[in-house]
């Protein structure tokens, strides 16, 4: 099930270790990303809960082999031994990841896979591709939560992606801290708010303006949020407040100078004796803009963000990455495995990630080190590892976390952060990012190894 949601070098490599008899090595691999996006200070590690649920059920159906069987560049390993291997494929390793909704930054492991490397191959592509998305839509959205201060913030990017990344985008922002979703069925799937009113063709099928408003309020007298600048911003307030009257919930602006036409509803509002009806502002809306009406005092309580944020325009895409840091070798010795290629070494071996804060509870430093080493003396205080295990031997080590349970971690991740990491840049540094205020440190017995492996591949190369 699934089996075929990747590349098919996956399949080819895993194919090639069946028939060279590599098959049952035990392989070690890590996702990471090597720099921070270039608009990105942090990184909130989100889409772990997805990975998981991919392993536990990922098998080759028949009719899955039956395609695979006439593919032209598998046809040949299509042999009977290794057709019957993937009728019987389960994934049966070991996985440790960081929770999600943890802040993470460069080269820091959101996920280690232990597992026969035919098993750690094949789930490459997907991990990637669910953890890539999830995490930069959560990044993104985070930043958009913290631009509006306490105004309240609504995912409404389900037109402007993938039917299913959109419910993925959903869930990554609500945990990130939105506060609902036009997504109904990311509402019905992972029980986030579904927040909504209508759309410009609704006026627009009505005669009037009144008449739109009128027949709004009849159906929906408890949820009545009408948009008003289908025609007239201001005219649309007046007669919103006047048919509504203590029913009108909101008033949606959807174009305009949202500062000015704000400030000139507002009161609109308020004299017509509906002071809790809310102001939502939606259209082509990011943290930038959200921020520079917050600090300029727009009475905006809601504020609808789509297009910004399901395809993160200022950073589009993460580039998360799966490496393998050790590998058994024949005779069953664990090798340690780096790269040196320039711009995109590796570090060797499993790691961890000890998270060490200062008094004040704020992030003080982050240090790379291998998965075995005990963190006293690699800083000062308590030190909080960050990867967890999630699986043994296929199977969860732990209950599915709840999504409540990851917003909340989120808000005090970002609580103790530093400051210099909340800042918003809306001109991007160079592209290979000289300025991050937070790095994270290898330990030195990461760096000792580093030099190890250098001298074991590199003397052997020469």
């Amino acid at each position: 099930m699934d089996a075929l949601r990747t590349d098919l070098y996956q399949l080819t490599m895993a194919a090639g270790y069946f028939h060279r008899g590599m098959q049952d090595r035990r392989a070690t691999c890590e996702m990471f990303v090597r720099r921070l996006p270039r608009h990105r200070r942090y990184l909130l590690a989100m889409g772990i809960e997805r990975l998981l649920g991919y392993l536990e059920t990922l098998s080759f159906t028949e009719d899955e082999i039956r395609y695979l069987r006439d593919v032209p560049a598998l046809r040949d390993a299509m042999t009977e031994p290794f057709v019957e291997y993937l009728r019987r494929f389960r994934f049966r390793g070991d996985v440790a990841a960081v929770r999600e909704g943890t802040v993470v930054f460069a080269n820091e492991p959101l996920v280690r896979i232990s597992a026969p490397i035919i098993e750690a191959q094949i789930v490459e592509t997907f991990l990637l591709s669910a953890m890539n998305h999830a995490t930069m839509i959560a990044s993104k959205a985070a930043r958009v939560v913290r631009a509006a201060g306490g105004a309240g913030v609504i995912e409404f990017g389900t037109r402007r992606t993938h039917p299913e990344a959109a419910v993925d985008a959903a869930r990554s922002a609500y945990a990130a801290g939105f506060v609902g979703t036009s997504n109904v069925e990311a509402g019905k799937r992972f029980g986030i708010p579904v927040m909504g009113t209508a759309a410009h063709i609704w006026t627009m099928a009505h005669a009037t303006e009144e008449e739109a408003f009128e027949n709004y309020v009849a159906t929906f007298p408890s949820a009545s949020i009408l948009l008003i600048d289908t025609y007239d911003t201001l005219r649309g307030a007046e007669r919103a407040a006047r048919i509504a009257k203590d029913k009108l919930k909101g008033v949606r602006l959807d174009s305009g100078d949202l500062l000015a036409l704000s400030r000139a509803v507002r009161p609109i509002l308020d004299a017509a004796g509906c002071t809790s009806a809310k102001i939502v502002a939606s259209g082509d809306l990011n943290e930038y803009k959200i921020e520079a009406l917050v600090r300029a005092g727009a009475p905006i309580d809601l504020y609808g963000v789509g297009t910004d944020l399901v395809a993160s325009i200022d950073s589009p895409a993460l580039g998360g990455v799966y490496k393998l840091v050790e590998i058994e070798q024949e005779g069953r010795v664990v090798v340690p495995i780096c790269k040196f290629s320039e711009g995109k070494a590796t570090f060797p071996g499993p790691h961890q990630v000890y998270r060490f804060v200062d008094g004040a509870g704020v992030l003080a430093r982050d240090v790379i080190a291998l998965a075995d080493e005990d963190p006293r003396g690699l800083g000062e205080g308590e030190a909080e590892a960050l990867l967890v295990p999630r699986m043994k031997s296929g199977a969860r080590t732990e209950p599915a976390e709840g999504l409540d349970v990851v917003r909340a971690r989120v808000t005090r991740e970002l609580a103790r952060l530093p400051g210099a990491l909340h800042v918003l840049d809306e001109a991007p540094p160079p592209p290979e990012r000289t300025d991050e205020p937070f790095r994270p440190v290898p330990s030195a017995r990461l760096l000792e190894l580093v030099e190890d492996v250098r001298a074991r591949v590199v003397g052997a190369a020469t």
